[in-house]
């Protein structure tokens, strides 16, 4: 049996600095990728010292800021000759063995269609930046253990409801089969909503504590900034809509529903309600569009309500 083959992509958008340690990082693996694809979406001028020292990496360059789900699905078409892909954020520096351990859990859980990384803040590796993705029954989703002290927590491998697209790892075929990240989306919760239709066609995702990176979360778009507000919030009524099975879409719209309102009253005192209302004005603008992908994503479904609800968050 030939081993596996695997390709990282990362998706590149005027990170500068923090791509080079990025690339830096991969330099130093354990086990050496067999592709590194870079998508240029906009600054590709500021990495062209460290690119020209890595003459493997494979560039691509849209013209255009595809954003983040669209630039990794088009590095995908790249990738026939490869089993597995890893997704890489270029403000995220991977430790030398990061690769290895995603692919020793892969190996040894055919059960999974993904698997997600251990993320710090910074250096000093005091606190978490997440260890994968929650998804709320009322639609809400977040980052699990981001901002936690990083002391003696979650070392333990564990499922969680998707992998951080931050640093994360895919069975390739799989990744295509779903169509990959949906690309209306742009970027925010593209990855909890792959994570959603893996687990309508019977794969679960796992946590690999060993597999380490170092992740300035929103680098390049802005910690808590109006554009990470407005897509990520956009986003989530249009992953509720197109993935929820249809008995559980009905029993928790009154949940959703109460959650957006929540949502909206929680920015009004920080003058970012207009932020979120424009947010909610084109969400349901594009309700019908995601409401007709439903038919396809939920006859792929191999697997039962309740076992899809225990892998939510009740709480």
């Amino acid at each position: 049996m030939e081993p596996s083959r695997v390709a990282v992509i990362i998706v590149d958008y005027h990170a500068g600095d923090l791509l080079t340690a990025c690339l830096n990082g991969l330099a130093q693996q354990t086990r050496v990728p067999e592709r590194v694809i870079l998508v240029d979406n906009g600054g590709a001028e500021e990495a062209l010292p460290a690119l020209e020292r890595r003459p493997e990496i494979e560039l691509i360059q849209p013209g255009h800021n595809t954003g983040f789900a669209q630039g990794n699905n088009l590095a995908l078409t790249r990738t026939a000759d490869c089993d597995w892909i890893a997704l890489l954020n270029p403000d995220a520096v991977p430790d030398p063995d990061w690769l290895e351990q995603l692919l020793s859990a892969a190996d040894q859980h055919p059960e999974c269609g993904a698997f997600g990384s251990r993320m710090y803040t910074d250096a000093s590796r005091r606190h978490l930046d997440g260890s994968g993705d929650v998804m709320h029954i009322s639609g809400l989703v977040w980052r699990r253990d981001h901002g936690r002290r990083a002391a003696d927590w979650r070392l333990e491998a564990d499922e969680v409801f998707s992998p951080c697209a931050a640093a994360a790892l895919y069975r390739r075929d799989l990744f295509a089969r779903l169509g990959g990240f949906d690309e209306e989306f742009f970027c925010y919760t593209e990855d909890v909503d792959l994570g959603f239709r893996m687990r309508l066609a019977g794969y679960r995702c796992r946590y690999v504590p060993l597999a380490q990176v170092v992740h300035q979360g929103s680098a390049l778009t802005g910690v808590r900034s109006d554009f990470a507000l407005y897509h990520g919030h956009r986003n989530i009524l249009w992953l509720f809509v197109k993935n929820m099975p249809l008995p559980l879409l009905l029993a928790l719209l009154p949940i959703h529903l109460l959650m957006h309102l929540a949502v909206v009253l929680r920015y009004l005192p920080d003058g970012r309600g207009a932020v979120l209302w424009r947010a909610k004005r084109d969400a349901l603008a594009g309700l019908a569009r995601n409401w007709r992908k439903r038919r396809q994503i939920q006859s792929q479904r191999r697997i039962g309500l309740l076992p899809l609800l225990r892998a939510m968050s009740l709480w």
